[in-house]
């Protein structure tokens, strides 16, 4: 079995707190809790109805660690959390997992500020699974870092696993969590959302394509957002650029998703830096975000790492060898202090530029990061 990441920060944070631990769908988080020593008689799952009827009825397991999956589907779950926190014995540790956004699905209800520590699973990386050739990365750019795919190793059974996610997702998971009434338009934005990664992100011309309302899309794009499905990232500002102020691009958590293979290569290095930013945040609590630069006069950076609101990596994809873009030529000479890196997908070349720029095969950055 495959250990995760997140297994000594989530032991950590238990002996002091609730742990939640949220991602997507199948990402791996029910197997990561499971691990943990006396998961496995704690364990209780919202979605059966035998656990559902323990949990209402507060029959608790007996032993040390209580682990609850899915429960944020019960509408009264934050309270329910804050009368088991405060009344538990002091030795009893509690775990969390859900497939969305533990933060925003409240409802009402007592907060639960300084009652737990948050951590975002994301999929297998470089890092994690200790990638060291190009053939176990192509691998990993085609099946996506989902656990089953991945391990599957066939790009049929891929496939297959990506359709029956979507469906689940839509089916399922939205209608368990959203008000959303129109699951047939829903799915074809679902569908169309692939072919526009890496670009602006225009909720106008997907109100078009879908006939429906400005407000309506912007409100399922969230949805998704919420879901774990995609995530977005805002254009990074300074006053010495004249950078674009509101629109954003979206990635896919399941990169395997996106056909072409120039904006598959840039979608798994986005998953990649948000993992990292993700666990950064969560385990050190740093103020890190990502973000991409992109001026009015059409120079774009990929990806911009700030770090207190000051940029401290700028990451530009190409698939293949080439010179460095003359974007990132230009952010490095007006932040020479900030990290600069072009990464290749399938490019053999390794140097680095006289202005500090370092032109690399992905492998080589991505391994640094976790």
């Amino acid at each position: 079995m495959q250990r995760r990441y997140l297994r000594s920060q989530v032991e950590a944070d238990l002996a002091r707190k609730m742990v939640f631990v949220a991602g997507p769908r199948q990402v791996g988080k029910t197997t990561l809790g499971l691990s943990l020593p006396g998961a496995r008689e704690g364990y209780l799952n919202w979605d059966i109805a035998m656990h559902r009827e323990r949990i209402l009825r507060r029959q608790l397991p007996t032993g040390s660690l209580w682990f609850f999956d899915e429960i944020h589907k019960y509408r009264s779950w934050r309270n329910y959390l804050k009368g088991l926190f405060d009344g538990r014995p002091a030795t009893q540790q509690i775990l969390v997992t859900g497939s969305a956004r533990l933060g925003w699905y409240r409802y009402s209800g007592d907060s639960l500020q300084g009652r737990y520590h948050l951590l975002r699973l994301h999929p297998l990386s470089v890092a994690e699974l200790a990638v060291d050739s190009e053939e176990d990365f192509a691998q990993l750019l085609n099946l996506g870092g989902f656990p089953e795919p991945f391990f599957s190793g066939s790009e049929v059974e891929a496939r297959r696993w990506s359709r029956e996610y979507r469906n689940l997702l839509v089916r399922e998971e939205i209608r368990a969590l959203e008000r959303i009434q129109d699951l047939g338009n829903l799915e074809l934005l679902v569908l169309r959302l692939p072919d526009l990664v890496g670009s602006l992100l225009s909720l106008n011309a997907l109100r078009e394509d879908l006939q429906v309302s400005h407000k309506t899309v912007g409100n399922w794009v969230a949805a998704l957002e919420r879901l774990y499905a995609l995530f977005r990232i805002s254009p990074f500002g300074a006053p010495k650029i004249r950078a674009i102020k509101k629109a954003q691009k979206h990635y896919l958590f399941d990169w395997s998703l996106v056909t072409d293979d120039g904006p598959r290569f840039e979608n798994l290095v986005a998953s990649h830096l948000l993992k990292w930013v993700h666990f950064q945040q969560d385990s050190q609590g740093r103020d890190l975000e990502l973000k991409f630069f992109r001026d009015t006069d059409g120079r774009e950076v990929d990806f911009v790492v700030t770090d207190r609101r000051q940029p401290v990596l700028a990451v530009e994809c190409k698939l293949s060898d080439s010179r460095p873009a003359r974007s990132l030529r230009y952010w490095k000479k007006r932040f020479p202090e900030c990290a600069a890196w072009q990464l290749t997908g399938v490019g053999k070349r390794d140097y680095v530029t006289p202005e500090g720029i370092r032109v690399c095969h992905a492998l080589t950055f991505l391994k640094q990061l976790v």
